[in-house]
């Protein structure tokens, strides 16, 4: 398999010059992508990577939230989310569920 390498500029309070491997089909469609665009392949794969960096961050926050959550012992049982989303779309749509398991 052939590699290509790019150096991207990340832009994050200063450029710094970062080089990566791509696969040739990788290559070939940032190339394109870049070129219906109007912009340079580094432009692009910078913001690609900036977004990605940003779901990341988020999940992570997510992830910690949650932890926070479940560490107060209050949970919904499965059967009360169970009820609560098979009401979905119907005429007797139940209200959200509130924990009914404590520990």
């Amino acid at each position: 398999m052939q590699f290509a390498y790019y150096v991207l500029q990340c832009i994050y309070m200063k450029r710094s010059p970062y080089t990566i491997r791509l696969d040739d089909d990788v290559r070939v469609a940032l190339e394109l992508e870049a070129k219906r665009e109007d912009r340079s392949v580094a432009q692009l794969a910078t913001q690609a990577i900036k977004t990605m960096l940003a779901q990341k961050t988020a999940y992570h926050f997510a992830i910690d939230e949650a932890l926070k959550e479940a560490t107060k012992g209050k949970f919904i049982s499965q059967n009360s989310m169970h009820d609560w989303l098979d009401s979905w779309g119907t005429d007797n749509e139940l209200p959200a569920p509130t924990a009914d398991i404590v520990r």
